[in-house]
């Protein structure tokens, strides 16, 4: 699920459709048809108007964009994509949770792998200097951070991946099943967690806890405790800070008010 312009566009495993949803009124419609199973959604203006939705379908292994009602396959090697997030103009880094690695693709389709010895990496976030990544599968590295300046160039084809649980790398740690990550508009890294059975929505200032050397389970501010069973997908946040969320294995979605930054 991704919010964009006062529009949710969700990903509905069940009918292989993706739904385009009014933010405000839940009016919902049938947007296109063919996307299987996707946790992510990356949305962004299109280059000759209207918008493209760039969607990693974890069932298929692909990277889909879809633009006016038109699909395209950009790659079929992908293995278990879950997460996306751009980091340049013409590039994304994509999570494999099957593979525990980050790749880059560009937007023709070249894949270049650049982080390696993930633990079933999951969403992903990136600002002007840092790629974000959550492993559901360890809770001491719950969520690892990268400086996109190390990343390997995306040209040599001979270049070696960073290898993460590297010391230092840890951005947050103690949380269990990690799943969606997304950065506010507030500057603050949002995530959606287990707690026993129930999901948890919490935040940090990544900022903050590079500097520290990395944030533990109690230095974590709780945005939205929830009766909602775990894993929670498809965070996604607007513009005047409404957060949206869903259970994985359910089919409705909630929103709540954040303050506005």
């Amino acid at each position: 699920m991704v919010w964009y312009n006062n529009k949710l566009y969700t990903v509905c495993t069940g009918d292989w459709t993706v739904y385009e949803i009014d933010a405000e009124t839940g009016e919902t419609a049938q947007y296109i048809y063919g996307i299987r199973n996707a946790h992510t959604i990356y949305a962004a203006p299109a280059e000759n108007g209207g918008f493209d939705l760039w969607i990693p379908d974890f069932q298929t292994n692909t990277l889909t964009r879809i633009t006016r009602g038109i699909t395209e396959t950009i790659t079929t090697s992908l293995n278990g994509p879950w997460g996306i997030t751009p980091i340049n103009e013409s590039e994304f880094a994509v999570t494999n949770l099957k593979d525990n690695n980050v790749v880059l693709v560009s937007k023709t389709g070249t894949i270049q792998e650049v982080i390696s010895n993930l633990r079933s990496p999951t969403g992903t976030a990136a600002d002007n200097n840092y790629l974000y990544v959550a492993n559901t599968g360890s809770a001491r590295r719950a969520i690892e951070w990268f400086s996109i300046s190390d990343l390997p160039d995306s040209d040599e084809t001979d270049s070696i991946p960073i290898e993460a649980d590297k010391e230092g790398s840890i951005l947050v740690s103690g949380l269990q099943n990690v799943t969606s990550i997304t950065l506010g508009y507030d500057g603050l890294l949002y995530f959606a967690y287990s707690l026993g059975t129930r999901g948890v929505i919490g935040r940090v200032d990544p900022q903050q806890c590079i500097e520290n050397g990395g944030c533990t389970n109690d230095q974590i501010e709780t945005v939205v405790f929830t009766e909602l069973p775990v894993p929670l997908a498809g965070l996604t946040i607007s513009t005047d800070m409404r957060l949206y969320v869903h259970s994985m294995f359910s089919p409705d979605l909630y929103w709540v008010q954040l303050p506005s930054p």
